[in-house]
């Protein structure tokens, strides 16, 4: 029964109640929550890089706390809709002044630029003659996105 739920937690990769674990697991309320405890400790005292957990949400397999920064390093934030179109406009002009992103994308590109200065997949260098800033794609873009260089898939 402790596999099954571990499985369970794994596969489904989010909080789950005990009303879900039980109906997924086709078991007794009592037994799930019986191997619940047990598959716990378990990995309370595993030494492992996971843990199961009771959260305000359900029960979760999941990253023990420690080792968070590293899922940072290794997994950058998930992009919303609008910041990957923004990045995709500022790595297809690639430089871009920000006033023509703007105006290209609406006044949401600034927090979007923001976002992606952060993430490290854009560089934001002031205009010299001018009030804006020219903006273009990282080094880190490339490697994430594993592209060598948009010149070389377009031309």
């Amino acid at each position: 029964m402790k596999e099954l739920i571990e499985a369970i937690l794994y596969l489904k990769g989010q909080p789950l109640s005990l009303e879900e674990i039980v109906e997924y697991a086709k078991a007794d309320r009592t037994d799930v929550e019986e191997a619940l405890m047990e598959l716990m400790s378990d990995y309370a005292h595993r030494g492992s890089a996971l843990e199961v957990v009771e959260t305000p949400t359900g029960y979760s397999l999941q990253l023990r706390e420690s080792y968070q920064n590293l899922m940072h390093q290794l997994i950058p934030a998930e992009l919303g809709v609008g910041a990957l179109r923004t990045l995709a406009a500022i790595a297809l002009k690639n430089p871009i002044l920000q006033t023509d992103l703007i105006n290209l994308r609406g006044s949401s590109a600034y927090q979007q630029v923001q976002e992606l200065i952060e993430l490290g997949f854009v560089r934001r260098k002031r205009q010299e003659d001018g009030r804006s800033y020219w903006l273009e794609v990282t080094d880190a873009f490339h490697q994430y996105f594993e592209i060598d260089q948009l010149s070389q898939h377009l031309g």
